[in-house]
């Protein structure tokens, strides 16, 4: 038996970051590792300045998501001003941003993707883990700090309703799990998934490990959402399993 922390994610938009290029800010269809870390890290109060915190929260577990409601994609055209970067000073706040002279602000543009409605389920699983899956729990319960999805203009609609789950495989875990729906209609959710199909994505265990059928379609990919350091926003790449496997 393998213990899992499950917690489902949704809200009116969320944004998976994807590789940036230039202008474009990009979203994945699914959680990336270090948002939903990044999640938890917050819940728990540990700051983006203690590396050696949020790296050990972020090797110390393993994820696995299922994609209940893939959303539709939401494109932003973004322009933001920003102050010049200048020696030996340091911007706190987006009051210290705007006190600078208005002609040396400049402009950056941006064209910034979003997911509207996506509504997925994710299992955490301990490897060398820093707390206890159920001191996790208690912190995404009681948060320190605000919770969002991906972006802090993504904030959770719902609540996350963490669950401790021992069970014989991930696939036994996301059937276990039941959270309280009655103020979201599962059927109403934007979906693009017209073929009634259920994609689920894991890393650190076989697919004969998870329990999941083998019928579908079963890919391996690598995916650079691994964060290595969180306040130089680096990130290395991490095998991620994908799964596809029609409904009913």
């Amino acid at each position: 038996m393998t213990s899992y922390l499950m917690v489902r994610l949704y809200g009116p938009m969320a944004s998976w970051g994807d590789i940036a290029v230039g202008e474009q800010r990009s979203t994945q269809g699914h959680p990336s590792k270090s948002a939903v870390f990044g999640l938890l890290a917050a819940a728990l109060g540990i700051k983006r300045d203690e590396e050696e915190k949020q790296l050990s929260l972020m090797n110390g577990y393993s994820m696995a998501v299922r994609v209940d409601s893939e959303g539709a994609l939401l494109r932003d055209y973004h322009t933001i001003q920003v102050p010049p970067p200048q020696r030996g000073r340091r911007y706190y706040t987006r009051k210290d941003e705007m006190s600078v002279p208005k002609y040396m602000l400049n402009t950056l543009l941006s064209q910034r993707d979003y997911r509207v409605d996506a509504h997925y389920t994710v299992a955490i699983f301990a490897k060398e883990a820093p707390y206890s899956l159920a001191e996790l729990e208690a912190a995404l319960k009681t948060p320190r700090y605000t919770l969002y999805l991906g972006r802090k203009s993504c904030p959770l609609a719902f609540p996350l309703q963490p669950q401790l789950i021992d069970a014989e495989n991930l696939q036994v875990a996301f059937e276990t799990f039941v959270v309280d729906n009655k103020f979201i209609r599962q059927e109403k959710l934007t979906t693009t998934n017209v073929e009634k199909v259920k994609a689920y994505y894991w890393e650190d265990v076989t697919l004969e490990e998870t329990g999941l059928p083998d019928s579908g379609v079963y890919l391996q990919n690598v995916r650079r959402d691994q964060s290595s350091s969180r306040r130089r926003w680096q990130f290395v790449n991490r095998m991620e399993h994908f799964l596809m496997v029609k409904e009913g």
